[in-house]
């Protein structure tokens, strides 16, 4: 079982990586969600992986119980990285609305007037 969700784990990890460098905004959108659930997913399995097991000690004293501490993260980070996704959704509808245009990259013409802006000139 451990060595599903580590491959799982990595599998995201490597499609996330790989979205994020793509130079369209919504293939970037989706690699940050990838990486996200791959963070959720061992922050998860760092509870422990048991099945049928209480998150909490019950009152026969059963030993084998998994820990709420990552659980509780685990729902903090979904709510967090729902919330950062419909942003930069948000954030990448807008610039296709303004530019008629998804791509992600400088073109020369951004990168001269990054320049002259940097040293001072209007």
């Amino acid at each position: 079982m451990e060595l599903i969700v580590a491959s799982s784990v990595g599998v995201l990890t490597a499609g996330g990586v790989y979205l994020l460098l793509r130079l369209r905004a919504f293939p970037v959108i989706l690699g940050l969600s990838l990486l996200s659930y791959a963070a959720n997913v061992f922050l998860f399995a760092s509870g422990r992986l048991v099945i049928n097991a209480p998150p909490v000690l019950n009152k026969y004293g059963e030993a084998v119980y998994t820990d709420p501490l990552p659980q509780a993260l685990t729902l903090t980070a979904i709510v967090i990285a729902f919330g950062m996704t419909a942003l930069l959704v948000m954030v990448a509808l807008g610039a296709f609305i303004e530019a008629d245009d998804d791509r992600i990259d400088m073109t020369e013409a951004d990168g001269a007037g990054a320049a002259s802006r940097k040293d001072g000139a209007a």
